[in-house]
């Protein structure tokens, strides 16, 4: 019995409790919810569902808990229920109630832990977007796992997500990036405000390698020939950096095009047609104080040229066309002024604010030896994601990026999450499966097998009931993952199940030794532990870290 059924039975209860008692049976909320208790001595799950209704209902919540208390004793699947408090409701499921999910986790495989709650939803998730001026730093690295993974948990849960990257690759900063590689082919310095490092001189070098007289060139057609192999070396560089981290996109959009192809012009006559747009000290603003934005926003500047939120318009407009009823951008800590500026974009054009939602990511140090680390040798000012795979590896730095709230700060212990010991968290997780699939090798060589028909009802010992309602949690944390735009609730719930498989594997003897021979409850348990194993290899999935059958 998994919490939703659980939770299921108790508003059914709830209602005929409501009705034969002829209370209004509107009283009853419609989220009926079952959780786990912290003091397991108060039962398997508790229900707050007396106290949500009593009110309503016009009844003391202790009575009206001590009438589902007897309805819900009743039906099958409960062992105990008992009143606690001021009407909370503790509850104990049957053995073979509670053995029941590990036969449904067995039967799901792979499919265990999603759903179809966004069945329908068409999802543009556009994350990472890093200007192709240099190597992924640290916070792009932190975009690339999550929202790889959050694309993962969305999709899981039944939406259709395309993974989108927008290239920048107009403006200011690809001048800048130009002006730095002409300058290291001719064995200048850097310009003012231009870019440093190792790879700047590796790509000048690899351009005048494809092109040996560039330098020869006009300024505007030499520039012009940096600028499209250049841009075009360090995009190959960006791509297969994220293609080596597991990060893989379905479109790679360029800003440039919106401006090549007049779409850009097209949004901003749109804008004015409508009245959204209007002209101020020789330039055009967006009326987007009127749609809660703080401020109006400057579209087209005074000399005729288009803001960067030009190209933002124009942007949300192509994905709308594409079809898209949901855009998340994912966005860094120095965003936080383009929430409401693309929402109000969004109002602008008649549509639902709401299509739009905006993720900020905060900021990644690393840390190691209790100091920071700052400097990359290759990039010159920032640490990468090359740097920081090359020193962890891709499983331990994407799982490492996940498991904290994009919200906070995240201080990365590179000599923690280096080490092969509990206190790593990815090393506890892995370590859990692969120690499960030890144990399968260990079975088939004793031939022990789970069966057909295993009596998950002799699954009585604490720990084994620990272990199951843990493995029941998994799809409700999967769909608040990505309800919530939280994949790191997947990686905090892998902690807490690779937790309760160390504590019942050490209580509970799985295979029989010596000479004995294997009982339904060897086959139970090692039933028990295919279902473990099943639940952690989706969770690491959806996380896009492996499943190790060794370490």
């Amino acid at each position: 019995m998994t919490p939703d059924v659980l939770a299921d039975l108790v508003r059914v209860a709830a209602l005929d409790v409501l009705a034969d008692r002829g209370l209004d049976v509107a009283a009853l909320p419609p989220d009926v919810s079952v959780e786990r208790p912290r003091n397991p001595e108060h039962g398997d799950y508790a229900t707050n569902v007396a106290m949500r209704t009593a009110k309503k209902a016009g009844v003391a919540p202790r009575d009206l808990a001590g009438w589902l208390v007897e309805a819900l004793a009743q039906r099958p699947g409960i062992a105990a229920a008992e009143v606690a408090g001021p009407g909370f409701i503790n509850l104990r499921l049957a053995a073979d109630a509670q053995g029941a999910l590990v036969r449904e986790v067995l039967a799901a495989g792979d499919a265990y832990g999603t759903g179809d709650e966004l069945a329908g939803r068409t999802v543009n998730l556009e994350f990472v977007s890093a200007n192709p001026t240099g190597p992924l730093h640290l916070g792009g690295t932190r975009w690339a796992a999550v929202g790889d993974a959050l694309g993962r948990v969305l999709a899981a849960r039944g939406a259709k997500v395309t993974r989108e990257y927008y290239f920048n690759d107009a403006g200011a900063q690809i001048d800048r990036f130009v002006a730095s590689l002409v300058a290291a082919a001719k064995g200048e310095p850097a310009p003012e405000n231009g870019y440093g490092g190792a790879y700047i001189g590796e790509i000048a070098a690899q351009v005048l390698a494809a092109e040996p007289g560039v330098l020869d060139l006009p300024d505007a057609e030499r520039d012009e020939a940096f600028r499209r192999i250049g841009v075009g070396l360090m995009f190959d560089e960006v791509k297969a950096a994220l293609h080596e981290f597991r990060t893989d996109f379905d479109v790679w959009f360029h800003e440039q095009s919106l401006h090549d192809s007049g779409a850009v012009e097209a949004a901003v006559n749109r804008l004015k047609d409508s009245g959204n747009l209007y002209e101020a000290d020789g330039a055009w603003w967006l009326r987007s104080t009127e749609f809660g934005d703080d401020k109006d926003r400057v579209v087209i500047k005074s000399d005729g040229r288009p803001a960067y939120i030009a190209g933002d318009i124009a942007y949300y407009l192509d994905k709308r066309a594409r079809g898209f009823d949901l855009c998340i951008y994912m966005l860094g800590a120095d965003h936080h002024g383009y929430v409401a500026r693309l929402r109000a974009a969004a109002a602008a054009f008649g549509d639902d604010p709401d299509t739009v939602e905006v993720l900020i990511g905060q900021l990644v140090n690393l840390v190691s030896g209790g100091k920071p680390v700052r400097m990359s040798k290759r990039a010159g000012t920032v640490v990468t994601m090359d740097d920081l795979v090359g020193t962890v590896g891709v499983d331990a730095a994407r799982y490492s990026l996940i498991r904290s709230s994009v919200d906070s700060t995240l201080d990365v212990d590179l000599d923690l999450i280096a080490r092969r010991s509990n206190d790593n968290p990815v090393f506890y997780v892995q370590y859990a499966h692969a120690r499960l699939a030890s144990l399968a090798r260990n079975a088939a060589d004793l031939g022990v097998e789970v069966g057909d028909s295993p009596d998950f009802a002799l699954l009585e010992h604490p720990r084994e009931g620990d272990l199951i309602r843990t493995l029941g949690e998994f799809p409700a944390v999967v769909s608040s993952a990505a309800e919530l735009r939280e994949p790191h609730r997947v990686a905090r719930y892998l902690e807490s199940l690779a937790s309760a498989y160390h504590k019942f594997y050490d209580s509970c003897r799985v295979l029989p030794m010596g000479d004995e021979e294997a009982t339904d409850l060897h086959r139970a348990r090692l039933g028990l532990c295919v279902a473990a194993r099943q639940v952690l290899a989706n969770g690491l999935g959806l996380l896009g870290v492996s499943a190790p059958e060794r370490m």
